[in-house]
């Protein structure tokens, strides 16, 4: 007899009289700051100013939220929204869509570059494309803790059997378990902590960096490839996509291979740019002053 996972995990960590600290909310805090001391050490490292930081995460968490929120309504459950426009801000009612989210990110650092570091978006999102990787991988421990997005029925010993019945659960009703499923959430979040693992070797090791669009274009490729791949295990998000050879999330993925595939050929044609690494921050006062 197979013995199959029975993942109890509690979605919330802290529970107070004041607010609820929940491991996925955990998950996006950690990654961010992550994020934001990979970045750091990166812009470090290169002699990108330091005031650029604050105003790179801004836009990127706004990109992030607003982009995910969006995504899912329009890509997914517009029929829905659209009788109700008002629930679209609510976004503590779950809803997010990771495809969505990319693309908030990538129109995000196109405004960053313009308006603030005044560079090519490639130089912004090769860089940016590693703590993401890394973001991604961590938002999917938080699926985990959420007892949501897992896979089709399965006897595979790794195999979860989730609450089906969570919030009720954690009211005091008895808990009601899925069937053994797929943790799709553990097969994502691995192949994104692997990228992030590539990505650092590739930047740090090989300067992979001074091929402009090729850390942007192996991310697109690895992450939405192997979105692609999982799909063909994982549960669809909503009823209508039951009809569908591909789901909406292959559907989506395909286009991000593209252009990750082309990204990758046209940074490999280029010849390498020759970057200087001063590793410190620029004095921003002495510059303003002359």
């Amino acid at each position: 007899m197979l013995n199959f996972i029975t993942w109890t995990a509690d979605p919330i960590l802290l529970d107070t009289s004041f607010f609820d600290l929940r491991w996925y909310s955990l998950m996006f805090l950690v990654g961010f700051l992550g994020g934001y001391k990979i970045i750091e050490k990166i812009f470090k490292r290169e002699g990108a100013p330091e005031s650029w930081l604050g105003s790179l995460l801004i836009y990127v968490m706004l990109g992030t939220i607003i982009g995910a929120r969006l995504g899912h309504v329009f890509f997914y459950e517009w029929d829905q929204y659209s009788q109700d426009p008002i629930a679209i801000f609510k976004v503590w009612e779950g809803g997010l869509a990771s495809h969505g989210g990319t693309i908030g990110v990538v129109l995000a650092v196109i405004l960053f570059s313009k308006y603030t570091a005044h560079r090519n978006v490639l130089w912004t999102l090769d860089r940016l494309a590693i703590a993401v990787a890394m973001v991604a991988g961590l938002i999917r421990l938080g699926n985990l803790f959420n007892h949501e997005i897992y896979g089709h029925v399965t006897d595979v010993p790794w195999a979860f059997c989730f609450i089906d019945n969570i919030r009720a659960w954690q009211t005091g009703a008895e808990p009601i378990f899925t069937a053994p499923s797929h943790p799709t959430q553990i097969y994502e979040a691995l192949c994104y902590f692997a990228l992030f693992g590539l990505m650092m070797w590739l930047y740090w090791k090989k300067n992979a960096q001074e091929r402009q669009g090729l850390l942007l274009g192996i991310f697109f490729t690895w992450v939405f490839g192997s979105r692609f791949l999982i799909e063909f295990v994982k549960n669809n998000q909503v009823a209508w996509e039951d009809s569908m050879t591909l789901n909406m999330g292959q559907w989506l993925s395909v286009p991000f291979v593209l252009i990750g595939i082309t990204l990758i050929i046209y940074a490999l044609k280029r010849p390498r740019i020759a970057l200087e690494y001063p590793n410190k921050f620029p004095d921003e006062n002495n510059n303003k002053k002359k």
